[in-house]
């Protein structure tokens, strides 16, 4: 398999589909409450990045470019909804954010990975198609071979 063919490799050099100039789509990205946050993520089929930001922090500026990046690159596979961690504490409990920035990882509106701090698009990349194999080796039955490796007689 090609890079260009891999859902990782589709993300890091962009959707080929789009025309260079345009620019990413606004609607991928998404300001969130707790009422978006609802509907958006946790009512949301498929991936979604939750990033707890705040407007005064540097690195969460940092990272603000890196998840438009990511938007624009997989905006087809991927929603990214931003969380103002100031405006939302009652979320920013909920989820136990100690720090921003926080990326909070949801795959069928259930939370299945986190990164705190900054991190580069490839680390963002790996991190979701971590959790994309996630699903599939959830309905994935063991081997007879396998079910030995993880419970020695």
């Amino acid at each position: 398999m090609t890079r260009r063919e891999s859902w990782h490799g589709c993300c890091l050099i962009g959707n080929w589909n789009r025309n260079r100039d345009e620019k990413m789509n606004p609607h991928r990205i998404i300001e969130a409450g707790k009422a978006i946050f609802e509907a958006q993520v946790l009512r949301s089929h498929g991936l979604v990045i939750a990033a707890f930001l705040a407007p005064w922090s540097r690195p969460c500026q940092i990272l603000n470019s890196v998840l438009d990046e990511v938007a624009a690159g997989c905006e087809t596979m991927v929603k990214v909804v931003k969380v103002n961690a100031d405006d939302n504490p009652d979320l920013s409990l909920v989820y136990n954010i100690q720090s921003v920035p926080t990326l909070l990882f949801f795959l069928d509106g259930s939370l299945c990975a986190e990164l705190v701090g900054t991190a580069s698009k490839e680390a963002i990349l790996a991190r979701l198609q971590a959790v994309s194999r996630s699903r599939d080796q959830e309905f994935h039955m063991p081997t007879r071979d396998q079910e030995h490796e993880h419970h020695p007689l």
